[in-house]
């Protein structure tokens, strides 16, 4: 697919995106579906990636955003902004896998990073990426990401998160200076 030559359209999610939010989400990480793009966790995680009150949730929630990128009316990307303080937080960031690989995904990104800049002048942009996705931190990398070397846990035992397949899961933050 030639997605530089088709027209998206970014404009912040509403709660009723929620159902497509959480199918696009699923879709881009989780289950054989997911084998179709680059960005699969389904060997590492089972179960489920996000859920509809964790979406309406990061939709709500005050300095918050979740960025949407629709191809003729249907949702095909998303991302969320969350203003803290000097930086903001990029996460849930999802590229439908029929359209991965054309580089959509950089659009996203740089256009999450224009938005925070301007909205909320933050110098930084923070993430977290499990540590064992070596592929996707590579990508990261290339958009100008830095590793720091700080870890969190991942929430074994907590369904919401996922299902882990192995045991050395930790979430990695990453830091992009925002010129």
């Amino acid at each position: 697919m030639d997605t530089a030559a088709t027209e998206f359209t970014f404009r912040d999610a509403v709660d009723t995106d929620v159902d497509a939010l959480v199918a696009l989400i699923e879709s881009a990480y989780r289950g054989d579906a997911s084998r179709a793009g680059w960005t699969t966790e389904a060997d590492i995680l089972q179960g489920q990636r996000t859920d509809p009150d964790g979406v309406l949730a990061v939709i709500k929630a005050p300095d918050s955003r979740l960025l949407i990128v629709e191809q003729q009316g249907r949702i095909v990307a998303c991302c969320q902004l969350e203003h803290r303080g000097g930086h903001a937080y990029f996460g849930m960031f999802a590229v439908s896998p029929t359209v991965q690989g054309a580089g959509l995904g950089k659009t996203v990104m740089a256009e999450a990073e224009r938005q925070a800049r301007e909205n909320w002048g933050v110098t930084e942009m923070h993430m977290t990426v499990i540590s064992v996705r070596e592929d996707l931190i590579a990508w990261y990398e290339r958009r100008g990401y830095r590793r720091t070397g700080r870890m969190t846990p991942f929430p074994y035992g907590d369904e919401r998160f996922g299902i882990p397949q192995r045991d050395d899961l930790q979430f990695e933050l990453l830091v992009k200076e925002l010129a």
